[in-house]
């Protein structure tokens, strides 16, 4: 790896928050961090660990390595020093601010996950991007309109999902717009493939039909005997 400027590693030296400061540390070691490793450190979700890094306007880039097992995977390098942003003092205001955007959030479309459609309890709910911050960077925080809140396991499915994405080295913020995982209320394409998804939630009594239906024909077969019985329902 070249030799940092000063400025650059005083502001790399000087985030603390433990997420970020990993993925800093990892570069700073070998030149280059991967979502293997990440893995490895307890970070099952790497592109979120990257982002927290970008959001203190420390530029990364995302390049393509081979994994213990010959696959193709994603690792992160510190990008040009000289394009770095002085955010790290802003992290509190930025902190508040989303607090704000989430309360925004709530009052506009309820205390529930965008993908799941589960009701939740607000501290639960999390902000994220409908466009992936990867792909469209940083956008007006002031508007809702850019944000959805997910369940945590629906957030984990859409990182993991926009990662293996053809659009997540093409980097094309309209072709996300068009995405289940941007807007799951209006798309033309889950990730790429042209697909349609239903969510389905099972509450109250209906557990009891969920559990009767694994029974009788287990988790794997589940799905397709829903569409199954969807395709009888309708001919």
């Amino acid at each position: 790896m070249k030799k940092l400027p000063k400025k650059f590693l005083a502001q790399l030296n000087a985030v603390t928050a433990k997420r970020p400061k990993t993925v800093i540390d990892c570069i700073l070691r070998k030149g280059y961090v991967t979502t293997e490793e990440l893995k490895q450190l307890g970070y099952e979700h790497a592109p979120r660990a990257a982002r927290d890094v970008r959001e203190l306007g420390i530029p990364l880039e995302t390049f393509s390595v081979k994994d213990s097992n010959g696959r193709n995977i994603a690792a992160y390098r510190f990008g040009d020093p000289s394009k770095v942003e002085d955010k790290i003092s802003k992290t509190a205001g930025r902190t508040v601010l989303s607090q704000a955007l989430k309360k925004a959030l709530i009052d506009k479309y309820g205390a529930q996950c965008f993908i799941y459609l589960q009701p939740m309890e607000e501290r639960l709910l999390q902000i994220d991007h409908r466009v992936p911050y990867e792909i469209a960077g940083e956008q007006d925080e002031n508007s809702t309109d850019y944000y959805m809140l997910l369940s945590p396991s629906a957030n984990r499915a859409k990182s993991w999902t926009c990662e293996h994405c053809p659009n997540w080295t093409q980097r094309d913020p309209d072709f996300c717009l068009k995405c289940f995982w941007a807007h799951p209320e209006n798309y033309t394409h889950v990730a790429g493939k042209e697909q349609r998804q239903i969510i389905i939630t099972f509450t109250g009594d209906e557990i009891k039909d969920y559990e009767k239906l694994i029974a009788l024909v287990g988790e794997e077969k589940a799905e397709e005997t829903i569409k199954e019985l969807i395709g009888k329902y309708i001919q």
